[in-house]
């Protein structure tokens, strides 16, 4: 590469500014498939950064699927292909791609919740309730039930027995999981919040025990709209403090989410 990128000045986090500049070359056709990154040193020469924010920025691009290195040999661009699906980072800790990425299971566990109540067996309906009582229970003993929401949500996914929806939902539990964890920790502040869920809870669970597909994605459908309405009511110091941190690593390839 033979272009000379400008040196990258104030604002945005510098290695994003970084990535996105390189990103840009690679799909514009500048940078072509098989041909090799300049050196580090020479990046940190061009774009006039440090080191350290330059690794950063290859990290990204290597996240997203547009870089690869090869071992003593640098790092090359990879093959065009179908784009990964990501999110980006520099968002992860705000309150609205919290409130963004509960929309989006919003979608999904409507339908979710619908199929297992036309599916369900008896023996889903029983780990369905088992895992809800692991939830209550862990609630009471004064956590936030971040991982028995999981075991929850996935008994409902097993029960609607659609391995591309449960491996969609997987996939993205790993941009979820931020989200998850910062609503968990939210509702488990104020009794009132824990009560609302506990409620839409068994609001989904007694709808597909009784096979009403209907009630069963309204249900999961406002779980979900309860849980941004819990964020939106927050409390400003809740924010300030655990929710902003808990919400950092939103994209961050996380392990499944409730």
């Amino acid at each position: 590469m033979t272009a000379r990128f400008q040196s990258i000045t104030p604002g945005a986090r510098l290695s994003d500014r970084v990535a996105d500049a390189l990103a840009a070359e690679i799909k514009a056709g500048r940078l072509v498939a098989g041909e090799k990154l300049p050196t580090e040193a020479a990046l940190v020469e061009q774009f006039a950064v440090s080191r350290t924010v330059v690794r950063e920025a290859i990290s990204r691009l290597k996240s997203l699927g547009l870089v690869d290195s090869r071992q003593g040999s640098g790092m090359y661009v990879c093959e065009t292909g179908f784009a990964p699906l990501s999110f980006d980072a520099r968002y992860a800790g705000s309150k609205t791609a919290v409130i963004q990425m509960v929309e989006v299971r919003r979608a999904l566990e409507a339908e979710v919740a619908a199929l297992a109540a036309q599916r369900r067996t008896p023996a889903d309906v029983r780990r369905i309730r088992s895992a809800v009582a692991a939830l209550a229970k862990a609630v009471q003993a004064g956590g936030d039930g971040a991982e028995q929401d999981v075991a929850f949500h996935r008994a409902i996914a097993d029960a609607a027995r659609n391995p591309f929806l449960l491996d969609t939902l997987q996939y993205l539990g790993q941009f979820l999981y931020g989200a998850t964890r910062v609503t968990r920790a939210n509702e488990a502040r104020r009794a009132d919040f824990a009560q609302q869920v506990a409620d839409e809870h068994r609001a989904i669970v007694e709808a597909i025990d009784a096979g009403d597909a209907a009630k069963a994605r309204l249900a999961a459908a406002g779980h979900m709209d309860g849980a941004i309405r819990r964020i939106e009511q927050a409390d400003p110091a809740f924010w300030q403090q655990e929710g902003e941190a808990l919400a950092r690593p939103l994209t961050g390839g996380l392990p499944v989410t409730s």
